[in-house]
């Protein structure tokens, strides 16, 4: 799935504590806003997260087999 090392640490967290915040993508990177936001933004589109919420409250799950 070709994903880079800051991405598999994205998975790693959401399967630890279930889901992901774009703010807590950064402190785990250390991106800027924009940059967290195409890598997250790459995850949903090859499948791997969901985006659940808006605004403040948006945030990425593992998307389910079959979602």
């Amino acid at each position: 799935m070709e994903l880079n090392e800051r991405q598999i640490k994205a998975v790693l967290y959401i399967k630890e504590r279930g889901k992901i915040t774009n703010k807590e993508y950064r402190g785990l990177t250390d991106l800027s806003d924009e940059g967290a936001r195409i890598d997250l933004s790459e995850l949903t589109e090859k499948g791997l997260f969901q985006l659940k919420g808006k605004g403040r409250n948006a945030h990425y799950v593992l998307k389910k087999l079959g979602d």
